[in-house]
């Protein structure tokens, strides 16, 4: 597969790093997103340390003046980018009749709205070149749900939406769309869950465990090489039997 630029927001956190890792090791030119640039620096620094030199660039993906920005120095630091994952997202959980309109805008806008705000300043490039890889990172809960998570199931759910309509839009301009919705993976937020419920989170698991952030990276790789090019507007469950449809 030939050298290209991979955009991942969101990509310092459990998952978005392993895919960083992942595309980086594929040979992909890697950037991603931040807004502490305290912790984005310790983060660069135990990437490095880990041998991947992945670039960074402020930018809040919530805001569209912020992405188109952020997606414009990407370009001009490593060239145009041919890869988008829309990884970038928050929770902000509580039962819906106690939810905030706060609390509503701040998911929709972060996990929803970013990939309007990203994805646009960079497709007009991918179908100028004929090229192009998009994938959301979506979720488990926006298929089934889950209690106090109406606004997180609600943007996660919509992210698939736009999948579809996008690959539609794209398919003969050599560009594709997909999704990836993980289950319950083992990342630091997870696994600062008490343990007692972590264990009856895996208990309900099929392979009586939670995921890894490899395993999620590995579809993203899967997905972006250049033989994935028949398969578009679709959405990969990474869950371990945890919820099981057509």
């Amino acid at each position: 597969m030939s050298q290209r630029v991979a955009l991942v927001t969101g990509g310092t956190g459990g998952i978005g790093t392993a895919i960083c890792k992942k595309l980086a090791d594929m040979g992909h030119k890697v950037a991603t997103n931040y807004r502490n640039k305290e912790k984005a620096d310790a983060w660069q620094a135990r990437m490095k340390a880990d041998g991947y030199d992945i670039t960074l660039v402020p930018g809040d993906v919530g805001t569209p003046e912020s992405a188109e920005q952020l997606v414009r120095e990407v370009e001009s630091k490593l060239g145009p980018i041919d890869i988008l994952i829309n990884n970038a997202g928050i929770t902000r959980d509580t039962t819906f009749h106690k939810m905030s309109p706060q609390q509503w805008n701040d998911v929709i806008n972060t996990n929803l709205n970013s990939v309007f705000n990203v994805t646009r300043p960079v497709i007009e490039g991918m179908r100028e070149r004929k090229w192009g890889r998009v994938i959301q990172i979506s979720s488990i809960n926006g298929l089934k749900g889950q209690y106090g998570q109406a606004n997180y199931a609600a943007a996660k759910a919509g992210m698939h939406g736009f999948t579809i309509s996008l690959a539609r839009e794209n398919a003969k301009l050599g560009i594709t769309v997909n999704t990836v919705s993980p289950g319950y993976v083992a990342t630091d937020m997870v696994m600062a869950v008490p343990e007692e419920v972590r264990a009856k989170i895996a208990a309900d698991i099929p392979t009586g465990r939670l995921g890894r952030p490899e395993e999620i990276a590995y579809a993203v790789g899967f997905l972006v090489d250049d033989q994935a090019a028949w398969i578009t507007g679709s959405n990969l469950d990474i869950n371990g039997g945890h919820h099981m449809g057509w």
